[in-house]
């Protein structure tokens, strides 16, 4: 059964009434309190709520028929926003963690209370400032999404389904925390690993911070809501974890070669960033020594021009090794289509996340 209202508006509605609860907390702690919630509500506006859906239709795909009335649906359109808080922290934490200033063409979180701090004339440094402060708002929009989560897990009818839903939210949110570190520790070991290790580690990376979380758990939740045994969960796992690869590396082209209108972000900025991402490390496997070094020279300058921006572009793209990551992105999402053939889903369902895969592949932002 689909909510009363449109999905996304469904989980939206969610989002609302929960932060508004949270404002109306944070109003008797005195206007410091109020200005640091309301920048954590502000991180949940927007977005594709791709995590969302994917959850949403995990557990529609796992019923099977659709229901003429289904008890849980208020208790699954929670857990679905849930994710949206969750992915708003990882975001936090991602953009202060890469220095980056924008967010959806917006100022990140950090430079917005950076900004609130300049504005109010308060003392001391305002960088500093809004730094500490993201790594709490990010710290606080983790716990808003384990509280939504359980509210929307208390409201579930089935118990065993609950806690199956319980462990695998548990399982992504270690999964991304360790992949979050194991991508900052890549920048720091780069230079001691070979060569040829760059881009399986690069991949390993990918599966870690992103791909599991932005679809495979997403899926396997929604299913465990569901009451999704384990061979239905392990088929939803084999289909979202080769998409999950190529929504990541889909990113990884986008942060070098992406419209600024389209992305919200500056040209080049995982450049800037010196991201580690399979596309450059397939770029220096194929470059000569000398074109290497120069690679090694600008990937990470907070300071590259346009003109920067636009050498290892194409340095990448005559390396073959924006080919080469078309090509996986190609084969992940070849791999992913026969494992949604085999998972023996409703029509509805399986032509719903065929639909997201689409979107999640070929998006331009």
């Amino acid at each position: 059964m689909a909510p009363s209202v449109p999905l996304v508006e469904a989980i939206s509605q969610r989002l609302d009434s929960f932060t508004s609860l949270r404002l109306a907390e944070a109003e008797e702690l005195g206007s410091e309190a109020l200005l640091f919630t309301r920048q954590a509500a502000a991180s949940l506006r927007g977005g594709k709520r791709l995590r969302a859906r994917f959850c949403w239709w995990g557990w529609r795909g796992s019923r099977g028929a659709d229901p003429a009335d289904a008890p849980d649906t208020g208790a699954v359109i929670g857990a679905c926003a849930a994710l949206e808080v969750f992915q708003a922290a990882a975001l936090v934490h991602d953009d202060l963690i890469d220095n980056s200033d924008t967010r959806r063409g917006n100022p990140s979180a950090h430079r917005a209370l950076q900004a609130s701090h300049r504005d109010a004339g308060w003392a001391g440094d305002g960088e500093a400032f809004g730094r500490s402060g993201s790594v709490l708002l990010g710290d606080l929009l983790v716990a808003w999404s384990d509280d939504l989560l359980e509210e929307s897990l208390a409201a579930l009818p089935d118990p065993a389904a609950a806690h199956s839903a319980r462990t695998e939210y548990a399982r992504m949110r270690r999964d991304v925390t360790v992949g979050q570190f194991l991508d900052i520790a890549e920048e720091s070991a780069w230079s001691t690993a070979e060569d040829d290790a760059h881009a399986e580690r690069a991949l390993r990376v990918a599966s870690y911070k992103s791909a599991r979380y932005s679809v495979q758990q997403p899926l396997v939740i929604g299913a465990a809501l569901a009451g999704a045994d384990a061979a239905q969960l392990e088929t939803l796992r084999a289909f979202g974890h080769p998409l999950g690869m190529a929504f990541q590396l889909r990113d990884d082209v986008l942060g070098v070669f992406g419209d600024e209108a389209v992305t919200g972000k500056p040209a080049g900025d995982d450049l800037r960033e010196g991201k580690r991402t399979a596309l450059v490390a397939f770029a220096r496997t194929a470059a000569a020594p000398a074109e290497r070094a120069r690679i090694d020279s600008l990937l990470g300058d907070p300071a590259l021009d346009a003109d920067d921006v636009a050498e290892l572009r194409e340095t990448i793209r005559s390396s073959g090794a924006l080919a080469r990551v078309e090509e996986l992105i190609s084969g992940y999402a070849a791999e992913a289509e026969r494992a949604l053939a085999q998972a023996r889903l409703d029509g509805e369902a399986e032509s719903e996340l065929r639909a997201l895969a689409r979107a999640a592949i070929e998006r331009r932002s």
